[in-house]
Order: structure tokens, then sequence, then C-alpha cells
């Protein structure tokens, strides 16, 4: 789900849906100064620049843009919508009644025949930064940015049961995808002209293939598959292609092409999202839509009723809805054009399938948030006050948030060149802050430590399309290769995290946050331990058994699920592998170069019992995590480790959602598991939407996991708690916000907090 999620993560456009999160650290310059008392400095890992209310993908770009937004609605503390924002609303929590104001109002009514409508009345008394006015127009243009048959962010708004979405978003596809379609000796262009498609397969196909390929390059040398200097046809080979020396790239993606021997090759050549490589690198006019058929030109049940009220309609009940379209309120006269904003005339802001505007100023963030984007430079985003924030001005002047290593949050705390961190709150840096503190505590005179559960989880992917038998993922030798490696990385979760959290995280057994009131428990029927039972179905493992005599049960029954898969074994050991399959797999760990993960030493004991049953396991040791997110977005991947960031509901679209019945047109936005493609458990996830019934949601949603934990792509390891350390000396603690939750963090209040 990923990185860690946060309020405004979570109902801002982007954070409708879950997202992938990252344990690891990574590469950063070096930590800046908090010589100026009037400038507040938080550390933070790597940005990727997408600081966009639409197109941000990890939490920390999502942070950066969201300190210069404002939601539609907000939530409380306990992940509860507060539907009274305007005069402000009150509920309670740890004892404390907390007041909660936000920029809207909300009535919903359920009616008689089965549809819902939502109506919105905002403040009128909000600006941008810039000075100009917030109005229904804004919420107008940002959902429909939202709706654009070519948006290709990480929200799933679009999936609503708004009445007219789908005959919007009908009729309607890129310019890439039609041009692929057609192919390269295509004699009809009805669609598109003969000078664009010439222009495609001549120049723009062959610039494109040079930075796909290298993306590859760089993966397989960052890997230590490959070394630096490596040719394309060595790094092909490595990728499954034999190529003849003196091969260039454009030969490489021919090959993919022809011979797609995984699915990830043709899917970064056949979808429309935008994070994936290939299509990446073309220009951003071949991911404009072409109209190829009828299609309306509005949304019939999304209604701009006053310049302060807008009403949504939906045919249906959704139970994710009020979370979806709590949408972040974008400018439209920045993010979209004025000149093509005329809401009687179906204009909002863009012509629809052209959202090269929205798009061009992604690094460039602005809105009604409390903070004013300055800059990005040298690995520090800067920001100002937003004089007009309609909740009141900071009362910190400046912020800064600076890349840090990892390894550097405590340190720079300590020495004052960091006011505010997250640092992982493993045993080892537990007891470093408490040496800090004089009281030995881990909060003191020096640090300040709040502790609460992290709304997500820490897990081991796999990607069903490469890990695989033969060429069906869904097979059950596919999925008893993909429960080899699962049961042996299962059997070292308990030793790896007791080791690196201490008491700070429990291992968890299916892939779902421990903060959800969805998530199984232990006393609950049919509860399981994650991967604990052989070929057979037979338990894998005794009460009381030995940890030596655990790992040893764990790998005779890995080389029971390789032989039900087609591996010849003999003597104990893998000899030879089945068609499309290997006995050598590589995994991808963000650990910093250092082994400095969670999961790491799950990874390393499992490659030693692995090797001696003949399987050959490589840990790819990341020192930079964005090479992790970049390999996710290429499918690259065969196998890594990171967590997954989750929502107040625990609605499973974005991730799992495969849309099979439609050959997968309508996928989840985050489905890193590839080809997790299974009619069922799409039936059961849109049932679960359809019903406010917790207790029939939660039995559809123990369904679901059941389902994702024998497809074998996911190996759930660990609910952690997340930990934000403050400088006792230069942050006014009494001014930080209290009792902190997944739902509710100190930026929500970031506008009171004072520097000493």
């Amino acid at each position: 789900m990923k990185k860690t999620k946060k309020w405004k993560q979570v109902v801002s456009v982007l954070a409708a849906a879950t997202m992938l999160v990252g344990c690891g650290s990574s590469s950063g310059s070096k930590n800046g100064s908090s010589s100026k008392s009037d400038t507040l400095v938080v550390g933070y890992s790597q940005f990727n620049q997408k600081f966009s209310p639409f197109f941000a993908t990890t939490s920390y770009d999502i942070d950066a843009a969201n300190l210069t937004q404002v939601t539609l609605l907000n939530l409380d503390r306990m992940g509860q919508i507060i539907t009274k924002g305007i005069k402000g609303q009150k509920t309670k929590y740890n004892g404390k009644n907390y007041k909660y104001t936000g920029p809207a109002d909300l009535k919903v009514k359920e009616n008689k025949d089965g549809s819902v409508d939502y109506d919105f009345k905002i403040r009128d008394d909000i600006k941008f930064s810039d000075g100009k006015k917030l109005t229904a127009d804004d919420i107008i243009f940002s959902m429909y940015v939202l709706a654009d048959p070519t948006y290709d962010g990480s929200a799933t708004f679009f999936s609503l049961p708004i009445e007219g979405m789908a005959e919007y978003r009908s009729g309607m596809d890129t310019l890439y995808k039609l041009l692929m379609t057609a192919g390269k000796d295509n004699t009809d262009f009805s669609k598109f002209d003969e000078a664009t498609a010439k222009k495609f397969w001549d120049t723009d196909l062959a610039a494109a293939a040079e930075k796909y390929v290298k993306s590859i390059q760089d993966n397989l040398i960052s890997g230590g598959t490959n070394k630096k200097g490596d040719s394309i046809a060595a790094c092909a080979a490595n990728w499954g292609y034999t190529l003849a020396d003196g091969a260039t790239a454009v030969d490489f993606v021919n090959a993919i092409l022809a011979n797609p021997k995984y699915k990830s090759a043709t899917e970064a050549l056949d979808t429309e999202k935008a994070d994936l490589a290939f299509v990446d690198c073309l220009p951003d006019s071949y991911k404009e839509g072409v109209s190829t058929g009828n299609a309306v030109n509005n949304i019939k049940g999304i209604v701009k009723k006053s310049a302060t009220e807008v009403s949504v309609h939906m045919t249906k009940v959704d139970a994710t809805a009020i979370y979806n379209l709590a949408v972040t309120i974008a400018p439209m006269h920045y993010y979209g054009e004025t000149s093509k904003y005329n809401y009687a005339k179906n204009q909002f802001g863009f012509k629809k399938g052209d959202l090269a505007h929205v798009r061009s100023v992604t690094t460039k963030p602005l809105g009604a948030g409390p903070y004013v984007f300055k800059s990005y430079k040298n690995g520090r985003v800067t920001y100002d006050s937003n004089s007009s924030y309609y909740k009141a001005a900071p009362k910190i002047k400046h912020l800064t948030l600076q890349e840090s290593q990892e390894a550097d949050l405590l340190n720079g705390v300590t020495t004052g060149t960091i006011d505010i961190a997250q640092p992982s709150i493993t045993t080892d840096v537990a007891k470093a802050i408490k040496q800090q503190n004089s009281n030995g505590k881990l909060s003191g005179n020096k640090i300040e430590t709040k502790l609460h559960d992290f709304l997500g989880y820490g897990y081991i992917g796999m990607d069903a399309d490469i890990v695989k038998v033969g060429d069906d993922a869904s097979s059950d030798a596919s999925k008893d290769l993909r429960k080899a490696f699962a049961t042996m990385f299962s059997a070292y979760r308990d030793v790896a995290i007791d080791s690196y959290y201490g008491d700070t995280a429990t291992v968890i057994n299916y892939p779902i946050s421990n903060t959800s009131w969805a998530a199984p428990q232990p006393t609950d029927d049919g509860y399981s331990v994650a991967f604990s039972k052989d070929v057979t179905g037979k338990d894998i493992y005794t009460e009381g058994m030995k940890a030596d005599d655990k790992y040893k049960a764990a790998k005779e029954a890995a080389l029971g699920f390789f032989q039900a898969a087609g591996y010849t074994v003999a003597d104990g050991k893998v000899t030879a592998a089945p068609k499309g399959a290997k006995t050598d797999y590589s995994v991808t760990i963000p650990g910093g170069g250092s082994g400095d993960h969670p999961s790491f030493m799950i990874l390393d004991e499992a490659k030693k019992a692995l090797a001696e049953i003949g399987i050959k396991l490589t840990v790819n040791d990341l020192s930079d995590s964005s090479q992790l997110w970049d390999g996710l977005d290429a499918n690259q991947i065969e196998m890594w480790c990171a967590a997954w960031g989750a929502t107040p509901d625990p609605d499973m679209y974005q991730v799992y959602y495969s849309d099979v019945a439609n050959g997968g047109a309508n996928p989840g936005g985050s489905n890193y598991m590839n080809d997790l493609k299974d009619s069922k458990l799409d039936d059961l996830i849109l049932q679960a939407r359809s019903t406010t019934d917790q207790d029939a949601r939660k039995q559809m949603y123990k369904a679901c996991l059941d389902i994702i934990v024998d497809w074998a792509v996911e190996v759930p390891v660990y609910q952690r708690q997340e930990c934000t350390i403050f400088s006792a000396k230069r942050v006014n603690l009494k001014t930080v916000t209290p009792d902190i939750t997944p739902f509710y963090k100190w930026q929500d209040e970031i506008e009171n907090i004072e520097l000493n």
C-alpha cells in the first residue's frame, strides 16, 4: 500500500487510493540546518518531485503536495468523516472531546430506489494562496480531472457509481494505444493522421525505447545482475532475450514486442499508466485521448448548484464513496485553464482527454493549504506560510522538508539540524533515543517521541506473471511455486521482526493492517497462520517446536511445493525447473545497501535455506529506494519487500481489482502483483462495496484475503508502530497536535505549532 498513510493521503484525491510504501532508507543530500528561528525543518526520505494533488505516488511526494492543499472533507482521530466542517464538529477520542473543522458540510440521503445523493456546501471565505477565491468550480474541475478517460494517477474516483460516469469515460482511448493497436503498417487514418503515425514509428518510439531499455539496464546493474558498461545484449540476456552483439535499444524493444515473455513488458507498452516506464518515456501528446465512438460530454451525476454547492448523485450504495469523494480541491485557474471552463457549456477547465496542462505543473503545487510551495533544490522542499489559510496562518513562517538518510534522522534531531522526523522505531533506535534523554525514556529533555500504530503493514510481494510456471499465473503449479518461496519467507518472520522492532511491531498473518476493523483476529473462525500448511494441507509446525526444527520443517515443505509445481527433485534437491520457471530468482529490498530493513534477515536466512535445496535466491539491497518504485512501475522486479499504506475503509479495489471479466481494461491502480486476475476476488470486492453492513463486509473481506493468500503473491510480515520524534529544544511541545493517531497526524494542526 505505499509509504506511510496519513489522513491527507487517505482522503485527498491521491490518497483515495492505497499507496505502496517502502520501509528502508533512501539516498538524499546532506541534512539542512535549523539555524533560522522561523524555519521548521522536517526530515524526509527521497522525493520523486511529483508534488501534484493528482499524480503524486509516494507518501513523501503526497505530503509535500498536501501541505499546499485542502480536501473537501476531513477525518477525525478515529478515521471517521467530519460532515459538519464549516462550524465544526466535536467527537470524542481517548476520553477527550476534540473539535474538527473543514471546508465543507455534507448531507447524505439514501433514496428509495437505492440511489444516494451527496450534497456539499463549502465555506465562502476560503482563498488559494495566490489570493483567488475557492468556489464550486474548483471542486467540479478537480472531479473531472479524476474522471477523465486518460487520467492515470492513483485515485479511483472514476470507479464510483456516479450517474453518467461510465458514459462519460467511454468512447475514448489514448493516442498511444490506438497507434500500437493499429500497427506500423496501418492504412486507416480516421482516428489519427498519417504524419502522426509516421513520426511515432520513425522517431518517437525509438527515442522512448532508448529510455525504456536504459531503465531496464539500470535496474539490472543496480541489482548486481549486470555490471556498468555491459552491452544491451548482455542485459537482454538476463531479461530473458537473446540478442546479437551490437543490438540496439529498438532491437530489444522489438524482441519484447515480438515475444512478450513477461506480460509486464506488454503492459508497459499497453496501459495508460504514466508511471509505467515505457509510456512515461513518450511525449505527453501520446497520452491524450482520441474519440473512438459515441460519448457524452458531461457526468450527469455531478451537479453545480451554486457557487458554494455541489451535488453528486450515485446510482447505488457504495461503502467507499464518502472517502473517495473527499477530493483535494485544486485551483482550476492554475491546474486548468480558465478559458476552457464554462460549466453551462460542459467545459471543465481542460479539453476532455487532454491533461497536458494539469501535468505541466506537477512539480510546482499550488492550493489553499497552510503553506505555499517555493522550490525544490538540493534535496530540500521549501515553503512559506500561507497568510490566507482559512484555519489560521501558520505560526512558523518557513518550512523545509529535508531529504535525509534513515540513519541520519535521529542524529539530525539530536544535533539540531532537523526538528521533526519519522525514523523506523527499531530496537536500536529506541535504545538510542533513551540514551539521548537524561531520564532514559523515549520522551525527555532532548527528544519527544510519539508512537501510534502504522496505518498499513509490511509485506514481501511477488509478481505473479514472472514468478509462475508456464503461461498461466493462476495455475496450481504457479501458485505452488510462489507458495514454496512464501513458506520459506514466513518461517523466519518471528525472529526477524523481533530482532528489528522488538515490542514495537508484531507479525501478521493476513495482507491487511491490524488497524482495520476488517482484519481477521486469532479468535475468529477460520483464522490461520500464513503459509503454515504443506502441499497436502497438513500443518507444517507443531506446538512448542524448536526454532531449528521449525526451519527444517519449512524447508521440507518448500521442497514439496517446488515438486508439486513441476520441478525435478532428487536426493532432497531441485535439479531442474519446469517450462516457464527457473531455479534462480531475485528479491529486491530497499535496505540502504546495508541491510537496514525489517525483512532483510528473512531474506538472508531464506536464501541460505533455499540454497540447500537447490534454489538460488539473489538479494538486491538498494541504496536508493526510488529504484524499487521505478522497477515496480515498469514491472521489472520478481519479488520485493515494501509496505502498504491503508485507508480508513478496507476497500481493496485500488490494489486487487483486476476487472478480469472485461479483459483487465479497468484494473486497480497499484496491482504490482500483476496478473492477480481472479473473477471471484473481483466479485467479492464489488459486493463489499455495495453494502454498509460492517459485519457482512468483514466476512467478504476475509474471503478476499483467503484468495490473495492462496495466490501467494503477498507474504504478510509485520504490523509496526509509527514513530514521530520532535526536538524538545527546538519545538514548543505544548503546541504539537495532541493524541496523534493513524488518521490524524501532527501535520493536521501544523498551523498551531510553534518553535521555542
